[in-house]
């Protein structure tokens, strides 16, 4: 969610194969041998075992696989290979569980890409394509029982609203209640969701483009965010990231239409930090060179994104608003004055705390004519809202991200799999 690597293999337990046997028989000599009569047999449809269950069934002993380890690419951070080895040590006993929460989390999202990225097709509603991801996702951390009935629904679940955007549309868009949007064939989807345990997020997303003449496009920008992933590192300033994916990113162009497009970074999205229960945590990873000299530092938590363009290279808040969450100082604030905003207030503190949600969540729990309320929460400054971001009419933009852990002596991608 917005503000050449070798890939890692995951295991993933495949469905026992049904044997078939036929009963062909061979005539050998027809004065000999007496034909038996044939029985018919009855097609059974072979019903499919559905591998989409509570990830504990999975890890029964809850030891979650590592993402995948890099080496610090800069020359400060060479000697960190060497001179915290006892540290580390030290250290991954200290933080074991937010670790293991976090490989929990980034195998969960694997697990819900393997099961939904076949499955998008041509024709889908994007409602249909955002209830896939999120079932699966509530399946995996069991939080479809969460909802009403657990004590604490914050556990574990959605990180925070599948992000489907469409072509000129680059970040913040879900479809809300009655939304009729289709996926086309000539479609450039961005897919963005996210998992969290114990507030523990993951934030990783792709672009989905069924056309080949979008290919250049989603490689200029898979590019661009491996390079991002490559050159984060303890103690490197975020605008030599930026300046790094910028160059990337600028050395492709994509020819639509007869008309070749340069394709731009879109300067103004970045990625960032990310802290427990807040997808952004403070920093922002530029994707272009903006003079920022804060630097990364040890064990933080980084989503690296970054998005290329057709169009302008700068995306504008527009449209209706699906996205929202509690703001960060909202705990300072004075409470609604209107006594549906409070009933509302409980129900989002309740079920999301300071994660994002959005208008189907509400609907999902039962909320009803709650857009008065949610409206006069934004407007007190209770509630932030963040509406689609969008590139000039007719462009297109594609996205790629991945989810780091900053280590002592090493950078782990937890999100890395099998598809990207």
């Amino acid at each position: 969610m917005p503000n050449s690597v070798e890939p890692l293999k995951v295991d993933v337990p495949k469905e026992p194969e049904v044997a078939e046997t036929t009963g062909n028989a061979t005539e050998t000599d027809a004065t000999t041998t007496t034909a038996e009569p044939s029985k018919k047999k009855k097609n059974k449809k072979k019903k499919k075992k559905n591998n989409v269950k509570a990830i504990e069934l999975i890890f029964p002993e809850e030891k979650y696989p590592q993402g995948q380890w890099l080496d610090y690419e800069q020359d400060f951070n060479l000697k960190r290979k060497t001179d915290t080895e006892k540290k580390y040590l030290k250290l991954s006993e200290d933080n074991y569980q937010h670790w293991n929460d976090v490989r929990k989390g980034a195998e969960i999202h694997r697990r819900v890409r393997q099961n939904v990225r076949p499955k998008i097709q041509p024709g889908m509603s994007l409602t249909e394509i955002a209830e896939l991801i999120e079932n699966s996702t509530r399946k995996f951390t069991k939080a479809e029982i969460n909802l009403n009935n657990m004590e604490n629904p914050k556990l574990a679940g959605i990180g925070f609203p599948t992000g489907l955007s469409i072509n000129d549309c680059a970040a913040h868009f879900t479809p809300n209640k009655g939304d009729k949007t289709v996926f086309k064939k000539g479609d450039v989807m961005k897919v963005d969701f996210g998992v969290q345990v114990n507030g523990n997020i993951i934030d990783s997303a792709w672009t989905v483009a069924m056309d080949p003449r979008y290919d250049n496009l989603l490689k200029a920008v898979r590019e661009s965010t491996e390079t991002g992933v490559r050159e984060a590192g303890i103690d490197v300033r975020l605008t030599d990231i930026g300046e790094a994916i910028q160059e990337v990113m600028e050395s492709y162009e994509v020819e639509l239409d007869g008309k070749v497009y340069p394709i731009k970074p879109c300067r103004n999205l970045c990625g960032h930090n990310i802290g427990p229960y807040r997808i952004h945590g403070g920093k922002s990873v530029p994707i272009v060179k903006n003079g920022d000299e804060t630097k990364m530092e040890e064990g933080e938590h980084f989503a690296i994104e970054t998005f290329g363009t057709t169009g302008s290279g700068y995306v504008i808040p527009s449209g209706e608003v699906s996205h929202y969450a509690l703001s960060s100082d909202y705990a300072s604030l004075a409470p609604p004055s209107l006594s549906r905003s409070k009933h509302l207030l409980t129900t989002i503190q309740r079920n999301f705390g300071t994660l994002p949600f959005c208008r189907r969540y509400l609907d999902g729990l039962g909320e009803d004519k709650y857009l008065f309320a949610l409206n006069n929460l934004v407007k007190e400054g209770i509630v932030q809202d963040y509406p689609p971001l969008m590139d000039i009419e007719g462009s297109y933009t594609a996205q790629f991200e991945h989810t780091i852990l900053l280590h002592p002596h090493k950078k782990e991608v937890v999100s890395r799999g099998d598809d990207y």
